[in-house]
């Protein structure tokens, strides 16, 4: 095995234990947390560990939708999204080794949900709830997952590793 295979593999490590992990939890916030009820609360109300189910996507948009649509717009379609995303970070030689993490952590992460999406008819369990004290008009920030975490994190990071690389390099030519 090459050493650019071998750094092109390590990270889908990543990917995978965001999908371990993001169907672990949403497996025992199944099991142990009846629907549309808190299990946990922390630091008085500020997080909270509750069960609820989500049809559709970011902040429920779709949710009224039918299914066959819903399962097209929303599981096949993010599929053929990590399926090109998958393609181009094995065919790409310029993504640095933070770049090829973050990636891996986004496809995890997107595939964690789009599990839910195609075997759970009640749609994508969410369970982490945040006060979010009045903020851009929210109370509370809309329910989430180790999945919608895995993707918001590593998205904020690849794309603080473009602006910096992008930075470095017109240093370097200046």
């Amino acid at each position: 095995m090459t050493k650019e295979l071998k750094n092109k593999l390590i990270p889908v490590s990543l990917a995978l234990l965001v999908i371990i992990l993001d169907q672990i939890t949403k497996i025992l916030i199944v099991k142990n947390i009846p629907p549309y009820t808190i299990g946990a609360q922390f630091f008085g109300d500020f997080l909270r560990i509750i069960h609820v189910s989500n049809k559709g996507v970011a902040f429920s948009l779709g949710a009224s939708w039918g299914q066959r649509l819903r399962q097209l717009v929303f599981s096949l379609m993010p599929l053929l999204v990590v399926i090109i995303v998958v393609r181009v970070y094995f065919r790409n030689k310029d993504f640095t080794q933070l770049q090829r993490w973050t990636i891996m952590g986004i496809v995890g992460g997107g595939l964690g949900n789009i599990i839910d999406r195609i075997f759970r008819p009640e749609g994508v369990v969410d369970f982490i709830d945040v006060k979010f004290y009045g903020l851009f008009g929210l109370e509370r920030w809309p329910t989430f997952n180790v999945a919608d975490a895995a993707v918001v994190v590593c998205g904020i990071l690849l794309f603080a590793s473009f602006i910096f690389n992008e930075k470095k390099k017109t240093q370097e030519t200046a």
